[in-house]
């Protein structure tokens, strides 16, 4: 399954962003979407955000 972000959780850094090698993550409103036909379910995302915010829903 493709990556899923906790909105409550998000600060909307961009680390996430910057780390996703398919560009699948973007940052708007101060909010983490993931695009989930880009998704690779790579995971380095879950393993960079410093705020547990996103989960391999």
């Amino acid at each position: 399954m493709p990556a899923f972000v906790v909105r409550d959780l998000c600060a909307g850094c961009g680390a996430c962003a910057e780390v996703c090698p398919y560009k699948a993550i973007t940052v708007t409103a101060k909010l983490a979407v993931v695009d989930p036909g880009l998704c690779r379910e790579c995971e380095e995302c879950i393993f960079i955000c410093p705020n547990g915010a996103i989960t391999a829903a």
